[in-house]
């Protein structure tokens, strides 16, 4: 099996221990070095070049910020995955400009961590959903639609687009493989990502964002 190789870069020697060891029990990943600072952080990811950064923000010296501006300027094939105990969404829009693939809370440094990297490598934007509520229609916006896309997992894409088509909650459980109960927590996730409530909402956020259109909406319901 190939590896997620991992850079972690806090200044928090404790925290970077746990991960490390968090990290490496999954079969498909593998801490390959850790920084301090946001110096070094630089420094190791171009001595290294890992597939994922996992970035502090208040770190001393060079700050996290401006670590990720360098990184992706200098390796922007690197993704980088901001772990911070900042949940402020100005913080989160603050480094999604800078070019970060995604935001987990450091209280959610366990399992959910270990998804947001998975999600990332596969290519998608990870927000995690304490802190999306508003940050997608407001950060995002209209020009934002596709990062508001990637923003959610394959899975989430594709009950929103049953759910758009007028589908139920066991009719999409069905299809899927999945239980009610998964759906109904996929459905959560989505209302809280998107700040959407009713089907209306879902149906126009779908064809706005290219998920399906009106001609797939009409076939079904005939």
């Amino acid at each position: 099996m190939v590896k997620t190789k991992i850079l972690i870069a806090d200044d928090h020697a404790v925290l970077r221990s746990g991960l490390k060891l968090l990290l490496n029990s999954e079969p498909d990943m593998e801490v390959i070095g850790e920084a301090a600072n946001g110096l070094e952080a630089v420094k190791l990811a171009g001595e290294l070049k890992p597939d994922i950064l996992l970035l502090d923000i208040s770190m001393p010296g060079l700050t996290g910020q401006a670590a990720l501006k360098i990184i992706k300027d200098e390796y922007p094939e690197i993704k980088v995955l901001v772990l911070s105990m900042h949940e402020d969404e100005s913080y989160v829009h603050e480094m999604l400009k800078a070019g970060a693939d995604g935001y987990v809370p450091k209280k959610a440094a366990d399992a959910e961590l270990l998804a947001a990297i998975r999600s990332t490598m596969k290519g998608e934007h990870f927000i995690h959903s304490s802190l999306t509520k508003n940050l997608i229609p407001e950060f995002l916006g209209k020009s934002g639609a596709h990062e508001a896309v990637n923003a959610l997992s394959q899975r989430e894409r594709e009950v929103l687009y049953l759910l758009a088509l007028g589908h139920t909650n066991q009719e999409i459980a069905d299809r899927l493989l999945l239980s009610v109960k998964t759906v109904e927590t996929y459905k959560q996730r989505l209302k809280d990502k998107l700040g959407i409530q009713g089907r209306s909402e879902l149906v126009r956020f779908a064809i706005e964002h290219g998920l399906l259109d009106k001609a797939e909406i009409s076939s079904e319901a005939h």
